[in-house]
C-alpha cells in the first residue's frame, strides 16, 4: 500500500486551499457514506483533497484513485480491510466507476466496517447512479457543476465577492467591487471560465478531450454499445451546438444523425446527465425534471465556443448562460410567454436593444440584457446572474 500513500501524500501537498467551490459548504462532510458526482473537469477531486487537508488527520485518512496500478492486482475490499486494521477511519475513493464490480464491493464494505467513513466520487454520473441502486437510500449523492462567473472571478482574477440570492440580483444589489467594466471579464468567462482548467494554455485541447471521453467512451460504455454510437452521439451534440435554442423534433434529429427516432430522447437524457447538454422543461409534470422538453441547449457556454467557435449564436450563448447559472439554486422552467420562468417570475433574455414586449403581460417580468454594465427597474444585466452561487 506504500505507493497509494505516496500518491495521496503528493496530491495533498500540491492541493491549494485558498479557494473553495460553492459545493463545499453544502456537503455534510461527516456522513458515514456518501458520493460526489459531476461532469469531467469541474474540480471534484480537488475539493475532496481540500477537505482532507483542512479538516482530517492524514495518519488515519487515505485518498485513492481506482485507476492506479495497485488495483490491477488488489481488490477494494482487500484495501478497506487492511486500511481499517491499520487504524484507518476515512477512505476517499475517486473515479470509482473505473473499478469493475465496485458497487458490490462497496456494499460489503458498508456492511462490514461500521467505523469507516467512505466517500466516493466520479465523473461517469450514469454508472454511479446505476451502481448505487441497492445503496441509494443509504448513500446521499451530491452533484457539482462547473464554475459560476463569481467563482471564476476569484480563481482567475483574485476578485472576491459573496454569492447573491436571486432576490438580491433582481433588486440590483449584486455588484463586483473595484470593477467598473465587468463585460470584458464576462466575455472571457463565457469562452473559458466554466472549467477550473480554463487557465491552462491548452484549454481548448483539454476541453475537447473531455467532450470526446464523455461522448465516445463514458456513454457508450454505460450502454454497453460499440464505438459507432459514440460517433453518432457526437453528431447529435454538434447539431445542438450549431442551433439556436430549439424545441427538439425527434424525426429531424434522427435524420441529421442516423440515430433511431425512438432512441433520441433516451440519448438526450444520457447526454444531459453526463454534463454535455441541458434540457429546458415546462411545468406539466408538476415535479422538477418531469415536464415536457421545450428547448435543447449545450450544458454551458464554454462547450458552445469549443464546438462551434466561428458560428456561436449569441442568442444561444445568452440563454445557455442564464439557464446554466440559475439552475443550481432555482427550479428553472420554460415560460409560456417568454424564455424562462423561476418561481412565477418571467425572464426574457436579449441584447442591449431588447424591448419589453415579451414581459409586458407577465405578473412579474424581467428583461435580462447582455452588453450592459448595470440595470434599472426590471432590467437586469445578464452577467449579474453569474453571481448566484
Amino acid at each position: 500500500m506504500e505507493q497509494l500513500y505516496e500518491f495521496f501524500t503528493r496530491k495533498l501537498k500540491n492541493t491549494p486551499t485558498d479557494f473553495l467551490r460553492y459545493k463545499y459548504s453544502q456537503i455534510k462532510w461527516q456522513g458515514r457514506f456518501w458520493g460526489l458526482v459531476g461532469p469531467r473537469g469541474v474540480g471534484k477531486s480537488t475539493m475532496l483533497l481540500q477537505y482532507i487537508k483542512l479538516n482530517l488527520d492524514a495518519a488515519d485518512t487515505l485518498y485513492i484513485s481506482v485507476d492506479q496500478l495497485y488495483f490491477s492486482e488488489h481488490k477494494l475490499l482487500e484495501l478497506a480491510d487492511r486500511f481499517v486494521k491499520a487504524g484507518g477511519k476515512h477512505l476517499f475513493i475517486d473515479e470509482i466507476h473505473k473499478y469493475e464490480g465496485w458497487s458490490r464491493e462497496l456494499k460489503q464494505i458498508y456492511d462490514s466496517y461500521d467505523d469507516l467513513q467512505v466517500v466516493i466520487s466520479g465523473s461517469s454520473i450514469l454508472d454511479i447512479y446505476k451502481g448505487l441502486a441497492d445503496l441509494s437510500r443509504r448513500v446521499p449523492i451530491y452533484h457539482m457543476q462547473g464554475l459560476s462567473f463569481r467563482e471564476y472571478l476569484y480563481l482567475f482574477h483574485q476578485i472576491e465577492i459573496p454569492a447573491y440570492p436571486l432576490e438580491d440580483i433582481l433588486a440590483h444589489k449584486a455588484h463586483i467591487p473595484d470593477v467598473d467594466h465587468p463585460l470584458p471579464l464576462f466575455q472571457d468567462y463565457l469562452r473559458k471560465g466554466y472549467y477550473p482548467f480554463g487557465k491552462d494554455e491548452e484549454f481548448e485541447m483539454e476541453l475537447m478531450q473531455v467532450i470526446n471521453q464523455t461522448m465516445e467512451i463514458d456513454i457508450p460504455q454505460h450502454l454497453q454499445a460499440n464505438i459507432s454510437l459514440g460517433r453518432k452521439l457526437k453528431s447529435l451534440l454538434m447539431v445542438v451546438a450549431k442551433s439556436v435554442p430549439f424545441k427538439p423534433v425527434m424525426q429531424r434529429l434522427a435524420n441529421a444523425t442516423g440515430i433511431s427516432r425512438n432512441e433520441i430522447s433516451s440519448y438526450l437524457i444520457y447526454m444531459e446527465k453526463a454534463g454535455m447538454i441541458a434540457q429546458l422543461r415546462d411545468t406539466t409534470g408538476g415535479i422538477r425534471g418531469l415536464g415536457k422538453v421545450e428547448k435543447l441547449y449545450l450544458d454551458n457556454t464554454n462547450l458552445i465556443y469549443a464546438l462551434s467557435p466561428d458560428k456561436a449564436d449569441i442568442g444561444n450563448v445568452r440563454e445557455t448562460f442564464f439557464m446554466n447559472q440559475t439552475r443550481v439554486l432555482n427550479d428553472v422552467v420554460s415560460s409560456p410567454i417568454s424564455d424562462f420562468e423561476i418561481d412565477g417570475k418571467t425572464f426574457e433574455i436579449g441584447g442591449r436593444k431588447k424591448g419589453q414586449k415579451q414581459v409586458q403581460d407577465a405578473t412579474e417580468g424581467y428583461l435580462v440584457k447582455d452588453d450592459i454594465e448595470s440595470g434599472y427597474a426590471n432590467v437586469i444585466p445578464l452577467w449579474a446572474f453569474g453571481l448566484n452561487y
